[in-house]
């Protein structure tokens, strides 16, 4: 099981924690250390859309200029990996799971 995040972040550092105690194997994928490819960013805005991934609430979005805000979610999310919401997890059956919410812990532990 991935989980991809960053490893600054309470909430992946808490999801890996309680996975791996549930018996998971668990690794957490920093994404300034290992930057999502074009087909991960393609695939998870498919899957969860820009206005689920992209989290506005965050430091780095508030720092950006209404230009780069309107810019391509593709290519915002290439240049800024810290706007994406966390954690994504990479499930062993191959489910994508967005954010360490309720819904996301009753499927997983």
């Amino acid at each position: 099981m991935q989980i991809i995040g960053l490893k600054n972040c309470d909430t992946c550092r808490k999801a890996v924690k309680e996975l791996t105690a549930a018996g998971h194997s668990a690794v957490l994928r920093d994404l300034r250390e290992t930057p999502l490819n074009d087909a991960e960013i393609s695939q998870f805005l498919a899957e969860f859309g820009a206005d689920a991934l992209i989290n506005r609430k965050s430091t780095t979005w508030r720092g950006l200029d209404e230009a780069t805000r309107a810019t391509d979610p593709n290519a915002l999310l290439a240049t800024h990996a810290a706007l994406m919401k966390r954690p994504v997890i990479l499930a062993d059956n191959g489910a994508l799971y967005l954010g360490w919410g309720a819904d996301v812990k009753a499927a997983l532990l």
